[in-house]
């Protein structure tokens, strides 16, 4: 059995309620790109009662994987959902954002990682390849996120909350890392790029847009950002004490809107996040976490 809830403090405290709806935006982005991969629809299909009459997700169709890719990409979608379904009972829901999960975003992020134009253009639902790397692009954000924001949180029930969403991201990171670690050398078709050369592109990007320094890191990194300093191994994207990185909400956003921006909507995020909820005041009570 798990602890007795604490005698002292509140449950909530002021703010927490609109930090957790800011999480909503990813638990859709996520859900909406695992469901539509490994299914052909998202929440439409599973748990439509969430989206509260936001738009379906542009450009997200059925990927070609392999059958245990599949399950597994499935399994991680049905999470997002069981981890909204908390998130709404406990903070009150949004409608889901235009999300725009076509071929062409992912495209662009590749050629802005490489600095060039791939041809053909990245395709992420092409092959089972493709979609763990276009996946490697997503659960991160939310695991660097959630760190940043747990100073922040002071209610006992908002931080169980916070803490069982990070443990998930994280593991869904892990998963995501680790299916792609063995195959790290291998030539991406039909491109002369290795597996690993795409993550350190996608890590560097990430950084760029995010101006934030280094708080990301692909599957190989020079030794000295190696665990302990004795690896070029990296499995797992940490500092150098093996912590996880952290982000403030607009280094998210800078990311994730493709645009450095977190003032200027684009990318995933078309339309912006649900402007009732993160607007320009909440980024700047939450712009601090380090």
């Amino acid at each position: 059995m798990g602890a007795p809830p604490p005698t002292i403090g509140l449950p909530f405290y002021p703010g927490e309620k609109d930090l957790f709806q800011f999480a909503q935006n990813f638990e859709f982005f996520e859900g909406e790109f695992w469901m539509s991969g490994a299914l052909g629809c998202g929440y439409d299909c599973v748990a439509p009662e969430m989206v509260m009459g936001g738009p379906p997700p542009v450009g997200a169709r059925k990927a070609n994987l392999d059958n245990t890719t599949k399950a597994i990409i499935e399994e991680l979608g049905y999470q997002e959902v069981g981890n909204m379904r908390e998130l709404k009972s406990k903070y009150g829901g949004i409608p889901r954002p235009l999300l725009n999960l076509s071929g062409e975003v992912f495209a662009k992020i590749m050629n802005d990682a490489f600095g060039y134009n791939l041809n053909p253009p990245f395709d992420p639902y092409n092959d089972t390849l493709k979609y763990l790397i276009a996946s490697y692009v997503i659960p991160y954000m939310g695991v660097v996120a959630a760190v940043g924001a747990n100073p922040s949180i002071n209610g006992y029930v908002s931080k169980k909350i916070l803490a069982g969403l990070l443990a998930v991201e994280a593991g869904q990171d892990a998963v995501i890392r680790t299916l792609l670690y063995p195959r790290k050398d291998e030539q991406v078709p039909p491109y002369n790029i290795t597996v690993a050369d795409f993550t350190i592109k996608i890590s560097e990007l990430r950084n760029r847009l995010a101006m934030c320094g280094l708080k990301d890191e692909g599957l190989i990194v020079p030794m000295a950002l190696g665990a302990e300093g004795r690896l070029t191994t990296n499995i797992l994207s940490a500092d150098n004490y093996s912590l996880g990185y952290s982000r403030t909400p607009a280094e998210v956003f800078r990311v994730f809107y493709l645009t450095g921006d977190e003032s200027k909507p684009g990318g995933f995020f078309p339309e912006g996040s649900d402007g009732r909820v993160i607007h320009v005041p909440i980024l700047q009570m939450y712009g601090n976490w380090m």
